[in-house]
């Protein structure tokens, strides 16, 4: 299953500068939508719309709490973090990748996202605007997007959960074997 998303590529700033987003092999460069509205806010109103908590992640400076994710399409997830901005701001930096139920997200391709958190806000009727972490300025105006397509891994995605109890189920087996051999 593949993934397709657009992503700013041609922007204007204030005052009408020009800037367009670098993109390498690493992806795209990371955009932030800010919103002022409370941490809590916005977690309740991600919770409502379906993202969990995240247990186990690498924690950013200044993230707020713990990541969120939703689940996309198999096998894809949104995984989101807010970050406080000290002025009464709350940053979003979003990106979808492999989901964490399958052993491929540890080395997947993965992509920042905006609209997909714009669309989010839209509905709830929050006012946000983008910003541009590098040049640290707001952006005005998207002139054209990039065209995004996150494929699916070539190796066929494996749920390590059920690996799990597989694994332990075999190894309980093996040990009882090996312990009835000495006894």
């Amino acid at each position: 299953m593949q993934y397709l998303t657009k992503y700013p590529k041609t922007i204007f700033f204030d005052g009408g500068k020009k800037h367009s987003i670098h993109i390498d092999a690493k992806g795209v460069e990371q955009l932030t939508v800010i919103v002022k509205k409370s941490a809590d806010e916005l977690y309740n109103i991600l919770i409502r719309e379906g993202f969990t908590k995240v247990k186990f992640e690498h924690k950013q400076e200044s993230q707020i709490g713990d990541g969120l994710s939703l689940k996309l399409k198999k096998p894809w997830e949104m995984h989101l973090r807010l970050f406080d901005r000290k002025n009464g701001e709350v940053g979003i930096e979003a990106e979808v990748e492999v989901s964490r139920d399958y052993l491929q997200h540890l080395f997947c391709q993965r992509t920042p996202v905006i609209y997909e958190i714009e669309t989010l806000l839209k509905k709830h009727q929050i006012e946000y605007k983008v910003w541009h972490n590098k040049i640290k300025n707001q952006i005005h105006t998207v002139f054209d997007n990039y065209k995004i397509l996150l494929t699916t891994p070539s190796i066929p995605v494996f749920a390590w959960k059920p690996m799990i109890f597989f694994i332990g189920t075999v190894g309980v087996f093996y040990l009882w074997k090996y312990l009835d051999t000495i006894f």
